[in-house]
Protein backbone atom coordinates (compact mmCIF):
# COMPACT_ATOMS: atom_id res chain seq x y z
CA UNK A 1 0.00 0.00 0.00
CA UNK A 2 0.95 3.65 -0.71
CA UNK A 3 1.05 6.51 1.93
CA UNK A 4 -2.52 7.10 3.76
CA UNK A 5 -3.27 4.16 4.87
CA UNK A 6 -4.58 5.80 7.70
CA UNK A 7 -7.27 7.16 5.94
CA UNK A 8 -10.85 7.58 7.18
CA UNK A 9 -13.02 6.07 4.73
CA UNK A 10 -17.16 6.18 4.46
CA UNK A 11 -18.61 3.37 2.96
CA UNK A 12 -21.62 3.32 0.99
CA UNK A 13 -23.91 0.15 0.58
CA UNK A 14 -27.15 0.63 -1.66
CA UNK A 15 -26.66 -2.57 -4.70
CA UNK A 16 -30.19 -4.39 -3.45
CA UNK A 17 -32.57 -4.10 -0.59
CA UNK A 18 -30.72 -2.74 2.18
CA UNK A 19 -28.98 0.54 2.78
CA UNK A 20 -25.55 0.32 4.43
CA UNK A 21 -22.95 3.00 5.59
CA UNK A 22 -19.89 2.92 7.75
CA UNK A 23 -16.78 4.73 8.78
CA UNK A 24 -13.78 2.61 8.83
CA UNK A 25 -10.06 3.94 9.50
CA UNK A 26 -6.93 1.87 8.68
CA UNK A 27 -5.37 3.09 11.91
CA UNK A 28 -8.66 2.36 13.86
CA UNK A 29 -10.47 0.23 12.35
CA UNK A 30 -14.36 -0.15 11.91
CA UNK A 31 -15.54 3.38 13.87
CA UNK A 32 -19.13 2.63 13.60
CA UNK A 33 -21.91 1.31 10.85
CA UNK A 34 -25.69 1.37 10.45
CA UNK A 35 -28.05 -0.89 8.12
CA UNK A 36 -31.23 -0.54 7.32
CA UNK A 37 -33.21 -3.81 6.05
CA UNK A 38 -36.11 -2.86 3.40
CA UNK A 39 -37.93 -6.63 3.98
CA UNK A 40 -41.00 -5.17 5.38
CA UNK A 41 -41.27 -2.97 2.39
CA UNK A 42 -40.97 -5.66 0.01
CA UNK A 43 -42.76 -8.54 2.19
CA UNK A 44 -46.55 -7.65 0.75
CA UNK A 45 -44.64 -8.32 -2.52
CA UNK A 46 -42.91 -11.59 -2.39
CA UNK A 47 -39.38 -10.15 -3.50
CA UNK A 48 -37.69 -7.01 -4.30
CA UNK A 49 -39.68 -4.57 -6.49
CA UNK A 50 -36.52 -2.13 -7.83
CA UNK A 51 -38.41 0.79 -8.03
CA UNK A 52 -39.15 0.80 -4.45
CA UNK A 53 -35.56 -0.17 -3.33
CA UNK A 54 -33.95 2.79 -5.22
CA UNK A 55 -36.76 5.08 -3.45
CA UNK A 56 -35.95 3.73 -0.03
CA UNK A 57 -32.64 3.83 -0.58
CA UNK A 58 -32.61 8.00 -0.93
CA UNK A 59 -34.81 8.31 2.01
CA UNK A 60 -32.40 6.60 4.17
CA UNK A 61 -28.53 7.25 2.79
CA UNK A 62 -28.29 10.54 4.63
CA UNK A 63 -30.60 10.06 8.05
CA UNK A 64 -27.56 6.79 8.27
CA UNK A 65 -24.74 9.32 7.53
CA UNK A 66 -25.51 11.36 10.43
CA UNK A 67 -25.95 8.61 12.61
CA UNK A 68 -22.32 6.83 11.78
CA UNK A 69 -20.86 10.31 12.37
CA UNK A 70 -22.18 10.69 15.66
CA UNK A 71 -21.55 7.41 16.94
CA UNK A 72 -18.36 7.44 15.45
CA UNK A 73 -17.95 10.95 17.03
CA UNK A 74 -16.51 12.27 13.45
CA UNK A 75 -17.16 15.84 11.43
CA UNK A 76 -17.81 14.82 7.61
CA UNK A 77 -14.39 17.87 7.63
CA UNK A 78 -12.40 14.28 8.75
CA UNK A 79 -13.40 12.24 6.19
CA UNK A 80 -10.84 11.33 3.63
CA UNK A 81 -12.17 9.34 1.02
CA UNK A 82 -15.53 7.76 0.11
CA UNK A 83 -16.38 4.30 -1.45
CA UNK A 84 -19.17 2.94 -2.96
CA UNK A 85 -20.74 0.28 -4.59
CA UNK A 86 -20.67 0.50 -8.52
CA UNK A 87 -21.68 -2.68 -9.46
CA UNK A 88 -23.40 -5.77 -9.43
CA UNK A 89 -26.98 -4.81 -8.46
CA UNK A 90 -30.10 -3.09 -9.28
CA UNK A 91 -29.02 -0.20 -11.72
CA UNK A 92 -31.43 2.71 -9.94
CA UNK A 93 -30.09 1.19 -6.30
CA UNK A 94 -26.58 1.64 -7.53
CA UNK A 95 -27.10 4.93 -8.81
CA UNK A 96 -28.34 6.33 -5.34
CA UNK A 97 -25.49 5.38 -3.54
CA UNK A 98 -22.84 6.05 -6.68
CA UNK A 99 -24.60 9.60 -7.03
CA UNK A 100 -24.03 10.54 -3.10
CA UNK A 101 -20.93 9.12 -2.78
CA UNK A 102 -19.46 11.24 -6.10
CA UNK A 103 -21.59 14.08 -4.67
CA UNK A 104 -20.04 13.77 -0.73
CA UNK A 105 -16.35 13.72 -2.14
CA UNK A 106 -16.68 16.05 -4.42
CA UNK A 107 -18.39 18.92 -1.73
CA UNK A 108 -15.48 17.35 0.69
CA UNK A 109 -12.70 17.28 -2.42
CA UNK A 110 -11.45 13.89 -1.14
CA UNK A 111 -11.26 11.04 -3.42
CA UNK A 112 -13.51 8.21 -4.37
CA UNK A 113 -13.91 4.94 -5.26
CA UNK A 114 -16.37 2.34 -6.72
CA UNK A 115 -16.25 -1.16 -5.11
CA UNK A 116 -17.10 -4.49 -6.25
CA UNK A 117 -20.18 -5.43 -4.31
CA UNK A 118 -18.51 -9.34 -4.46
CA UNK A 119 -15.01 -7.76 -3.47
CA UNK A 120 -16.91 -6.04 -0.43
CA UNK A 121 -18.52 -9.40 0.41
CA UNK A 122 -15.13 -11.71 -0.22
CA UNK A 123 -13.16 -8.99 2.05
CA UNK A 124 -15.75 -8.71 5.29
CA UNK A 125 -13.94 -11.30 6.94
CA UNK A 126 -10.52 -9.03 7.24
CA UNK A 127 -12.64 -6.90 9.14
CA UNK A 128 -12.69 -10.00 11.90
CA UNK A 129 -10.07 -9.50 14.70
CA UNK A 130 -8.50 -12.96 13.23
CA UNK A 131 -8.32 -12.36 9.55
CA UNK A 132 -7.43 -14.63 7.07
CA UNK A 133 -3.86 -14.86 5.45
CA UNK A 134 -3.46 -14.63 1.78
CA UNK A 135 -3.66 -16.63 -0.23
CA UNK A 136 -7.20 -18.86 0.06
CA UNK A 137 -10.28 -20.07 -1.56
CA UNK A 138 -13.61 -18.21 -1.30
CA UNK A 139 -16.80 -19.22 -1.50
CA UNK A 140 -19.32 -16.21 -2.43
CA UNK A 141 -23.03 -17.26 -1.63
CA UNK A 142 -25.45 -14.98 -2.01
CA UNK A 143 -29.05 -14.63 -3.17
CA UNK A 144 -27.55 -13.29 -6.81
CA UNK A 145 -24.39 -15.11 -6.85
CA UNK A 146 -22.66 -17.93 -6.46
CA UNK A 147 -18.80 -18.52 -7.16
CA UNK A 148 -15.69 -20.21 -6.03
CA UNK A 149 -12.36 -17.99 -6.11
CA UNK A 150 -8.61 -18.39 -5.96
CA UNK A 151 -7.49 -15.12 -3.90
CA UNK A 152 -4.35 -14.37 -4.39
CA UNK A 153 -4.16 -10.89 -3.04
CA UNK A 154 -6.61 -7.76 -3.38
CA UNK A 155 -7.77 -7.53 -7.24
CA UNK A 156 -5.88 -11.07 -7.96
CA UNK A 157 -8.58 -13.60 -8.44
CA UNK A 158 -9.15 -16.72 -10.54
CA UNK A 159 -12.77 -17.81 -10.69
CA UNK A 160 -12.93 -21.43 -10.25
CA UNK A 161 -16.63 -22.00 -10.66
CA UNK A 162 -19.79 -20.39 -10.81
CA UNK A 163 -23.47 -20.69 -11.10
CA UNK A 164 -24.93 -21.43 -14.66
CA UNK A 165 -28.62 -20.68 -13.48
CA UNK A 166 -29.92 -19.76 -10.31
CA UNK A 167 -27.67 -18.88 -7.45
CA UNK A 168 -28.09 -20.90 -3.88
CA UNK A 169 -29.27 -18.22 -2.46
CA UNK A 170 -31.72 -17.21 -5.38
CA UNK A 171 -32.68 -21.52 -5.50
CA UNK A 172 -33.23 -20.68 -1.85
CA UNK A 173 -35.75 -18.23 -1.94
CA UNK A 174 -37.24 -19.37 -4.94
CA UNK A 175 -37.95 -22.53 -2.91
CA UNK A 176 -39.07 -20.89 0.14
CA UNK A 177 -41.66 -19.25 -1.61
CA UNK A 178 -43.47 -21.99 -3.51
CA UNK A 179 -43.30 -23.81 -0.15
CA UNK A 180 -45.35 -20.90 0.90
CA UNK A 181 -43.26 -19.39 2.99
CA UNK A 182 -42.57 -15.76 4.00
CA UNK A 183 -40.22 -13.66 2.44
CA UNK A 184 -37.33 -13.54 2.81
CA UNK A 185 -37.46 -16.89 2.15
CA UNK A 186 -33.83 -18.51 2.68
CA UNK A 187 -33.65 -18.35 6.02
CA UNK A 188 -37.62 -19.22 6.76
CA UNK A 189 -36.63 -22.30 4.81
CA UNK A 190 -34.13 -23.14 6.89
CA UNK A 191 -35.72 -22.53 10.22
CA UNK A 192 -38.47 -24.91 8.89
CA UNK A 193 -35.46 -27.31 8.21
CA UNK A 194 -34.58 -27.62 11.52
CA UNK A 195 -37.95 -29.56 12.20
CA UNK A 196 -37.54 -31.37 9.31
CA UNK A 197 -36.85 -35.48 9.26
CA UNK A 198 -33.31 -36.31 7.56
CA UNK A 199 -32.99 -39.21 4.84
CA UNK A 200 -36.77 -39.29 4.56
CA UNK A 201 -36.56 -37.26 0.86
CA UNK A 202 -33.29 -37.53 -1.00
CA UNK A 203 -32.99 -34.86 -4.13
CA UNK A 204 -29.78 -34.41 -6.37
CA UNK A 205 -26.71 -33.07 -5.71
CA UNK A 206 -26.46 -31.33 -8.96
CA UNK A 207 -23.34 -31.17 -11.37
CA UNK A 208 -21.13 -33.40 -8.87
CA UNK A 209 -21.11 -36.16 -10.99
CA UNK A 210 -19.11 -34.52 -13.30
CA UNK A 211 -15.64 -32.30 -13.28
CA UNK A 212 -14.89 -29.16 -12.27
CA UNK A 213 -16.43 -26.34 -9.31
CA UNK A 214 -19.38 -24.77 -11.69
CA UNK A 215 -22.87 -25.17 -9.63
CA UNK A 216 -26.34 -24.99 -11.00
CA UNK A 217 -29.37 -25.45 -8.64
CA UNK A 218 -32.12 -24.75 -10.98
CA UNK A 219 -32.73 -28.25 -11.46
CA UNK A 220 -32.57 -28.79 -7.36
CA UNK A 221 -35.24 -26.08 -6.91
CA UNK A 222 -37.56 -27.90 -9.29
CA UNK A 223 -37.04 -32.01 -7.99
CA UNK A 224 -37.95 -30.07 -4.32
CA UNK A 225 -41.32 -28.41 -5.55
CA UNK A 226 -42.27 -31.35 -7.77
CA UNK A 227 -41.58 -33.66 -4.59
CA UNK A 228 -43.47 -31.18 -2.37
CA UNK A 229 -46.67 -31.09 -4.94
CA UNK A 230 -46.82 -34.51 -5.00
CA UNK A 231 -47.41 -34.84 -1.14
CA UNK A 232 -50.26 -34.00 1.27
CA UNK A 233 -49.65 -30.06 2.12
CA UNK A 234 -48.69 -30.84 6.20
CA UNK A 235 -46.42 -29.14 7.70
CA UNK A 236 -43.98 -32.33 8.20
CA UNK A 237 -44.08 -32.88 4.48
CA UNK A 238 -43.29 -29.46 4.01
CA UNK A 239 -40.29 -29.33 7.23
CA UNK A 240 -39.17 -32.66 5.65
CA UNK A 241 -39.09 -31.10 2.35
CA UNK A 242 -36.82 -27.94 3.17
CA UNK A 243 -34.45 -30.34 5.01
CA UNK A 244 -33.58 -32.30 1.93
CA UNK A 245 -33.33 -29.21 0.26
CA UNK A 246 -31.23 -27.81 2.50
CA UNK A 247 -29.23 -30.89 2.82
CA UNK A 248 -28.53 -31.18 -0.94
CA UNK A 249 -27.41 -27.53 -1.27
CA UNK A 250 -25.15 -27.91 2.06
CA UNK A 251 -23.58 -31.21 0.47
CA UNK A 252 -23.32 -29.45 -3.20
CA UNK A 253 -21.27 -26.60 -1.79
CA UNK A 254 -19.15 -28.65 0.60
CA UNK A 255 -18.37 -31.10 -2.82
CA UNK A 256 -17.42 -28.41 -4.73
CA UNK A 257 -15.02 -26.25 -1.98
CA UNK A 258 -13.49 -29.48 -1.38
CA UNK A 259 -12.72 -29.88 -5.40
CA UNK A 260 -11.53 -26.10 -4.90
CA UNK A 261 -9.19 -26.34 -2.38
CA UNK A 262 -7.57 -29.77 -3.92
CA UNK A 263 -7.11 -28.07 -7.18
CA UNK A 264 -5.63 -25.19 -5.89
CA UNK A 265 -3.73 -27.06 -2.71
CA UNK A 266 -4.34 -24.21 -0.14
CA UNK A 267 -5.73 -25.07 2.87
CA UNK A 268 -7.40 -21.82 3.66
CA UNK A 269 -11.54 -21.01 2.89
CA UNK A 270 -13.47 -17.69 3.42
CA UNK A 271 -16.73 -18.11 3.29
CA UNK A 272 -19.16 -14.92 2.54
CA UNK A 273 -22.46 -13.74 1.15
CA UNK A 274 -25.86 -14.44 2.71
CA UNK A 275 -26.21 -18.05 2.62
CA UNK A 276 -22.61 -18.23 4.45
CA UNK A 277 -24.86 -17.53 7.85
CA UNK A 278 -26.49 -20.75 7.25
CA UNK A 279 -25.84 -23.11 10.58
CA UNK A 280 -26.02 -26.53 8.68
CA UNK A 281 -23.42 -24.97 5.70
CA UNK A 282 -21.38 -23.57 7.99
CA UNK A 283 -21.14 -27.16 10.11
CA UNK A 284 -20.11 -28.94 7.29
CA UNK A 285 -17.59 -26.79 6.13
CA UNK A 286 -15.82 -26.77 9.45
CA UNK A 287 -15.42 -30.01 9.58
CA UNK A 288 -14.12 -30.45 5.68
CA UNK A 289 -11.51 -28.06 6.71
CA UNK A 290 -10.60 -30.35 9.92
CA UNK A 291 -10.25 -33.35 7.84
CA UNK A 292 -7.86 -31.23 5.58
CA UNK A 293 -5.92 -30.07 8.24
CA UNK A 294 -6.85 -26.31 7.27
CA UNK A 295 -9.35 -23.77 8.49
CA UNK A 296 -12.61 -21.66 7.52
CA UNK A 297 -13.30 -18.45 7.90
CA UNK A 298 -16.54 -16.20 8.38
CA UNK A 299 -17.35 -12.48 8.97
CA UNK A 300 -19.50 -11.79 11.71
CA UNK A 301 -23.15 -12.58 11.00
CA UNK A 302 -24.10 -9.20 10.70
CA UNK A 303 -21.72 -9.00 7.90
CA UNK A 304 -22.87 -12.02 6.02
CA UNK A 305 -25.29 -9.88 4.49
CA UNK A 306 -25.03 -6.46 2.51
CA UNK A 307 -23.49 -3.86 4.75
CA UNK A 308 -21.44 -1.11 4.44
CA UNK A 309 -18.30 -1.83 6.24
CA UNK A 310 -18.12 -4.12 3.60
CA UNK A 311 -17.54 -1.42 1.33
CA UNK A 312 -15.97 0.84 3.60
CA UNK A 313 -12.69 -1.81 4.01
CA UNK A 314 -12.57 -2.61 0.35
CA UNK A 315 -12.60 1.24 -0.35
CA UNK A 316 -9.71 1.77 1.58
CA UNK A 317 -8.07 -0.74 0.41
CA UNK A 318 -8.34 0.86 -3.29
CA UNK A 319 -7.87 4.25 -2.14
CA UNK A 320 -4.79 3.49 0.17
CA UNK A 321 -3.09 1.71 -2.22
CA UNK A 322 -3.79 5.02 -5.28
CA UNK A 323 -7.09 3.77 -7.32
CA UNK A 324 -9.16 6.96 -7.61
CA UNK A 325 -12.71 7.49 -9.45
CA UNK A 326 -13.17 11.03 -11.85
CA UNK A 327 -15.89 12.92 -11.60
CA UNK A 328 -18.58 10.63 -14.26
CA UNK A 329 -20.98 8.40 -12.14
CA UNK A 330 -20.95 5.09 -13.91
CA UNK A 331 -22.94 1.67 -12.26
CA UNK A 332 -22.02 -1.02 -13.62
CA UNK A 333 -25.32 -3.81 -12.70
CA UNK A 334 -23.23 -6.88 -14.72
CA UNK A 335 -19.07 -6.61 -13.60
CA UNK A 336 -17.46 -10.02 -13.29
CA UNK A 337 -15.16 -10.05 -10.36
CA UNK A 338 -12.26 -11.11 -12.35
CA UNK A 339 -11.82 -8.03 -14.34
CA UNK A 340 -11.03 -6.26 -11.10
CA UNK A 341 -7.21 -5.04 -10.70
CA UNK A 342 -4.95 -5.30 -8.39
CA UNK A 343 -4.59 -3.26 -5.08
CA UNK A 344 -1.02 -3.33 -3.51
Amino acid sequence: MQKGTDMLILGIETSCDETGLALYCGERGLLAHALHSQVDLHAEYGGVVPELASRDHVRKTLPLLREICRRAGVESTEIEGVAYTRGPGLIGALLVGAALGRSLAWAWRVPAVGVHHMEGHLLAPMLEPEPPAFPFVALLVSGGHSLLVEVQGVGQYRILGESVDDAAGEAFDKTAKLLGLPYPGGPALAKLAERGNPGRFQFPRPMTDRPGCDFSFSGLKTAAITMWRSLEPTSENRADVARAFEEAVVDTLAIKCRRALEATGLKRLVVAGGVGANQRLRARLRDLAAERGGEVHYPRLEFCTDNGAMIAYAGWRRLASGQREDLGIEVLPRWPLDQLTAAN
